[in-house]
Order: C-alpha cells, then structure tokens, then sequence
C-alpha cells in the first residue's frame, strides 16, 4: 500500500510498472481496485498509477471536498507531487468526466484520454446511483445483485456517506458535452453497449463527429468493461496508447471476438 498527503489528507494509491506514465481514476462505484488487473496488463509497458479520489477507498474522508472540481485539483496534485509532468489518463464514469475536464485545463499534462462510461449529460446517470448513495437497503440489494466482483463489492462499502451524491449534484455544472468537443488529445471513448448505469448513447453519438475522438463500445460489457471484458478492454487500450494520430484504424480485431464467443 502507498499514500502520499496531500492538503493535509492522505490519498491512497498504488503502482505497478516501468515506462511511460498511464493514470487510472475509478468512477462512483469501488476504488482503485478494480484497475487492478489492466495495471498489470500494462505493467510491462508503462508505469501505471491509481488512486482513490477523496470519499472513496482508503483515502481522506473527514472533509466533504466531493465535487468534479475538488478531484480535478487532487489529480493535478497528485501527479505533481509523484513528478509526473505528463502522462495519459483513463477515467471511468466519475473519474471520465475528472480526467476530460483536466485534459481540457492542462492540454501540457495530459498525454493521451481515456474515458470509460462516460457521463456526456447528467440525465445519462442512473437514479439508481443516487438511490445506492442513500444507503436504502433495497437499493443496496439490487446493486449487489448488478455487481458480481469482489473488486468492487468490498470497495464500494468504504465509501464516505455523501461522496456519490455530493459528486453526481456538482457534474450538473459540468459541460461534459463542451468539454469533448473541445478536448485537444487523443481520445478514446469506450463504452459497454449493455450499460445499466451510464446510458452509453451521448457516447455512441459522438461517433464521426471529430478526428481526435473515437467511441467504441463493447457489446458484452454493462458499466464495468474492464472487468467484464478484461482481454479485450486491455487490448483495445493497449493499441490506443501505441496507435499513430489515426484513430480510424482502432478497432475490436476479429480474433477478440472469436475467444470470447
């Protein structure tokens, strides 16, 4: 386990690898953990970092700093404090709309973006999110039964009590349609078709509409596609980070899709 204090709260996090620097940030439901198993993929690679944003895992809990804005600033912190003056980003659900928005304030920092599930507008979240938030034990039942990883079920509990509301309330003041249609780097977009939480169609239909963005969604996956698609997740992000400025040419490889049938 590593952490590093930073605003005089202490943020958990951890590191696999050599290489070239790749940022993980998780989203409304777990922590860290559950970019565990694409680290290692990337590990030979890359230097692959992640952390749990403040509410959430086993970083600070004692101040409501729960908003889009507080974690971007905590993402620029903390990659300053570990001297990272660049590195690529991948985001899901929460952590996606934090990592467009810091692309889009510090373009110079910011290799390559990664969003998974992306929230493009706020009526794209589930009530069920909230509705898990206000720890009502029926809601509590119906997710557990969604979500089947031990990545995420133990994580999910450690939860601070107003972290996903606080989060989901402050994203209504964020432009996520401004933002990725105004982001400069790379971008992938990916998507699971099935998703439960994050209507994947804001994303599907960015599709086309610029060069630097490219949406592709994975048809077996809900709102976990590193976990429920792992191999192929993997892949696709491994050929992002190495593919030229063509993004036309990224695509789910037939050989994928006949191992996982």
């Amino acid at each position: 386990m590593s952490a590093t204090v930073i605003n005089g709260g202490l943020v958990h996090y951890e590191a696999f690898g050599r290489g070239m620097p790749v940022v993980f940030i998780h989203g409304w439901l777990g922590s860290w953990r559950y970019w565990m198993r694409t680290m290692e993929a990337l590990a030979p690679d890359y230097r692959t970092y992640a952390l749990d944003l403040w509410g959430f895992g086993d970083s600070d809990k004692s101040l409501e700093r729960y908003s889009v804005a507080d974690y971007t600033t905590l993402l620029g912190d903390f990659m300053e404090g570990l001297g990272l003056s660049q590195a690529s980003l991948v985001g899901h659900a929460l952590g996606a709309a934090v990592a467009l928005r810091f692309a889009n304030r510090y373009p110079e920092r910011v290799r390559r973006l990664v969003t998974v599930s992306l929230p493009v507008t706020p009526a794209a979240i589930s009530g069920r999110l909230l509705d898990f938030a206000s720890n009502s034990v029926l809601a509590k039942m119906f997710w557990w039964r969604q979500i089947t990883y031990k990545e995420i079920q133990q994580e999910a509990e450690k939860t601070a009590e107003s972290a996903i509301s606080l989060s989901v309330q402050s994203l209504v003041e964020v432009d996520v349609q401004a933002l990725i249609q105004q982001v400069p780097q790379l971008t992938l977009a990916i998507y699971g078709e099935k998703d439960n939480v994050i209507d994947s169609m804001p994303v599907r239909a960015l599709d086309g509409q610029r060069p630097n963005v490219r949406p592709i969604g994975l048809a077996g996956s809900r709102h976990f596609p590193m976990l429920e698609e792992a191999n192929k997740f993997n892949r696709l992000l491994k050929d992002f980070l190495e593919v030229g400025d063509d993004l036309s040419v990224l695509e789910l490889k037939e050989e994928w899709k006949r191992r996982t049938r």
